[in-house]
């Protein structure tokens, strides 16, 4: 009669955890119901563009040499020769210390299957920041003397960068804020408080029109005289912003 009993009451144990997890299981059922119909905020999603352009007054040039032969010792000394003579030249351009830094420097064995020998490769790469860039052509003819014959990029730069790029963030958020404005207006709803603001920003930096290159001007005795067009910066900022609607 116990065994019974306990049988029993084991049975009416189980059916009453079944029961209450089978409630549990409908409350959670039913609240997440009740959290998915609760109504939406009313929002906008806009893209806002801030533009700024400006004309550089910097350019930051990398420039480099190279010289070859069948020792190493030999060639690694024609290039500390050649960057001795444009540290000098910097110097007596004016031309500050932390204006310029050594890039890269390379020594290394080649073999020529033409002529079946070896020979070493030296090549050097310098950074310079110029910050005249009236100085442009007489740096580069300078630079070509010393001993350069690689222009391996130059790229033009504001001294104010920073602060243009503030004024065309805040051109952006403007602009988002009044094409959400315009959408809206027709409703009659107006533009609340912004929800989500994501960066899309990119800058352009122009690349210098020049004619001739450093190899032609050492080919003709440096007669090449280049012909520099600056261009202009532009600063695009471009934001994608979701507004609440009200």
């Amino acid at each position: 009669m116990k065994t019974k009993s306990n049988d029993h009451q084991k049975k009416q144990f189980t059916l009453g955890s079944k029961k209450v997890i089978s409630a549990l299981a409908l409350f959670f059922v039913v609240l997440t119901y009740a959290q998915e119909q609760k109504p939406q905020v009313p929002q906008i999603s806009v893209n806002g563009e801030g533009k700024v352009k400006v004309t550089p007054d910097q350019a930051e040039i990398t420039v480099g040499f190279q010289n070859s032969g069948k020792d190493a010792k030999e060639v690694k000394a024609l290039n500390d020769e050649v960057v001795d003579k444009v540290i000098r030249f910097l110097k007596k351009s004016g031309i500050p210390a932390t204006d310029y830094k050594t890039n890269s420097v390379s020594l290394h064995k080649g073999y020529d299957y033409e002529k079946k020998k070896s020979n070493f490769q030296a090549n050097q790469t310098l950074i310079i920041t110029l910050k005249d860039l009236s100085k442009y052509d007489d740096i580069m003819d300078g630079l070509n003397e010393a001993g350069v014959n690689m222009i391996q990029g130059v790229e033009f730069k504001s001294s104010k960068m920073e602060d243009y790029e503030k004024e065309a963030r805040k051109s952006a958020m403007l602009n988002a804020k009044q094409k959400a404005a315009d959408y809206v207006s027709v409703l009659g709803q107006k533009v609340g408080k912004a929800l989500l603001i994501t960066d899309n920003s990119q800058t352009y930096y122009p690349q210098p029109m020049y004619k001739g290159n450093m190899m032609a001007m050492a080919a003709d005795g440096g007669a090449t005289k280049e012909t520099l067009a600056v261009g202009e910066i532009v600063i695009n900022a471009n934001v994608s912003v979701t507004f609440v609607l009200e």
